[in-house]
């Protein structure tokens, strides 16, 4: 049962080490800790993204500062509490890690696949420029009935195909993971940047439809290859 749930949820994510290891909490006496992982685009520039590894894989008082990783895992989510209201924290859980010499260009740095069920209202919208998007919260079942919630962004011919999703339909995704940049405003005069981590949607397959609806779709957007308050859980 445990490993068919794990295969709804699977990261590969490969770069520079970029941070020492900070603590992250404790589960019957093991340590976990987080590092941040800049994985490269295609486009020249690169996403920052936060991996969550036990003191069981790695000897976490050491400095891979600088070093190439390859991690696979799953990609997690939990609910902060703060400023009054939950915030949901996403990061990569490495199941495996290794070092790598260097970073072949024919190297997927990063992938995910997800396998889940829509629990809210996809929003479709269009850009100044025209460019449509599509945005989806997907639950991702985890063992002993948790779940991750793994907000999704698709774009042009997925982000229509997406927007006739219904909540509790099941959708299988693959795509990348990416971090974004944005401006909290917590007052009238402080404003914040912080750090979004979403997948970004490559393709995406309704396999899983409401009463009335039609059969399993797949979809694939050219677009996207090329740009490459939810339940608590328990880490």
């Amino acid at each position: 049962m445990t490993d068919k749930v794990i295969e709804n949820n699977q990261v590969t994510v490969m770069g520079e080490v970029i941070s020492r290891f900070t603590y992250s909490h404790e589960v019957f006496g093991e340590g976990f800790y987080m590092i941040d992982v800049r994985v490269p685009r295609l486009s020249d520039s690169y996403d920052t993204i936060p991996v969550m590894i036990s003191e069981r894989l790695l000897d976490v008082t050491e400095n891979y500062t600088g070093m190439l990783i390859c991690v696979n895992g799953q990609f997690r989510s939990y609910n902060r509490h703060e400023e009054r209201k939950n915030r949901l924290v996403l990061s990569v859980f490495a199941r495996e890690v290794e070092f790598v010499g260097r970073l072949e260009e024919s190297s997927k740095t990063n992938q995910i696949y997800l396998d889940g069920y829509i629990c809210k209202e996809p929003i479709y919208r269009k850009t100044p420029l025209g460019r449509e998007i599509a945005d989806l919260l997907l639950a991702v079942n985890r063992p002993y009935g948790k779940s991750d919630y793994i907000p999704c962004i698709c774009w042009g011919r997925n982000a229509r195909f997406a927007d006739h999703f219904r909540v509790g339909e099941r959708c299988a995704i693959w795509g990348r993971i990416q971090s974004r940049d944005y401006m909290k405003k917590i007052d009238e005069e402080h404003v914040e940047k912080r750090v979004a981590f979403e997948v970004s949607v490559s393709k995406l397959e309704l396999i899983g439809t409401l009463p009335g609806r039609e059969d399993s779709l797949m979809h694939e957007d050219e677009d996207s290859l090329i740009s490459c308050q939810p339940d608590k859980t328990v880490l």
